[in-house]
């Protein structure tokens, strides 16, 4: 009996509690249509709660043109299954533009190349998006294409598109993010090919990338290789992750290792590249006393 009393308190207490929430959430809604509160700078619009659930397409375009013409809204989460496909075509019918927004979560949706094909128009015209997130998505490497060129012209320093079924890549030097500097790539199948593209990001004076996340994908020795040769003369990049990346040997580890610390002769250590300073890769499990490598 006391443990289904308990049951029956638990379930009041998440009710109460997603009522508040949703109390709040039309507050905030409130307040960004008004745009005259200086609270109205953050969206909480995550598919962890009913009222966001039960959004119809006219709900979504209009909030999304209640975003466009707001001036103080610096942060949106609608990830975690707040939208799919369909949905986040009327959210962007709205939302065509933004001169404020500078972080936009749309993690966890499920959303395909459909999806970031709406998205781009906003892209083109979001002036101040400098953090945007749209990892755990079904994008594929049409849909992070697609996406990469949309932000030629973008203000966006952190692009994270993790778990996003990403198998090839194609990167145009004339269409690269001035302002990119953390991209993160983790569990995708990003392959020799990749990195070969991937090294564009990180060629010449004007490299902006300083970290590249690429934990667990499809890379051997030869897209290390790729990247150590572009890194011998990159000024750029201080973080690399390469861990889970089981096509690397521990032959490709060394030239990993001997990128930042060769100590064949003074000469080749004062070569070595002093930028990158925090290199994840597996253990090394060579003897120094016999690999002519070393």
């Amino acid at each position: 009996m006391d443990s289904d009393n308990d049951s029956s308190s638990d379930h009041s207490e998440a009710s109460l509690g997603e009522e508040e929430e949703e109390r709040k959430w039309l507050a905030d809604l409130q307040r960004i249509r008004e745009n005259n509160s200086h609270y109205a700078t953050e969206l909480d619009a995550r598919g962890l709660y009913s009222y966001v659930q039960n959004m119809t397409d006219e709900d979504w375009e209009e909030l999304g043109r209640d975003i466009s013409n707001s001036t103080r809204l610096v942060s949106l989460n609608t990830g975690a299954g707040a939208l799919n496909d369909q949905t986040i075509l009327s959210l962007f019918r709205g939302l065509t533009r933004s001169n404020s927004i500078r972080i936009m979560e749309l993690y966890d949706n499920g959303l395909s190349v459909i999806g970031v094909r709406s998205m781009v128009p906003f892209l083109q015209h979001a002036n101040n998006l400098t953090n945007l997130d749209l990892s755990y998505n079904n994008l594929q490497s049409e849909g992070f294409n697609m996406l990469f060129r949309a932000l030629r012209d973008s203000p966006t320093e952190a692009l994270n598109c993790c778990n996003c079924g990403i198998d090839s890549i194609e990167i145009d030097t004339n269409f690269i993010p001035p302002n990119l500097i953390w991209l993160y790539l983790r569990h995708n199948s990003i392959s020799t090919d990749g990195c070969r593209e991937l090294a564009k990001l990180l060629q010449g004076e004007d490299a902006t990338l300083r970290e590249l996340w690429l934990y667990h994908n499809k890379i051997d020795d030869d897209g290390v290789e790729i990247l150590v040769d572009v890194l011998q003369n990159n000024k750029s990049l201080t973080t690399l992750d390469l861990l889970g990346n089981d096509g690397i040997s521990d032959q490709g580890r060394l030239k990993l290792l001997k990128l930042v610390n060769d100590i064949s002769c003074i000469k080749a250590t004062l070569q070595s590249n002093h930028t990158l300073r925090k290199l994840l890769v597996e253990y090394i499990d060579i003897d120094p006393t016999t690999d002519s490598e070393l």
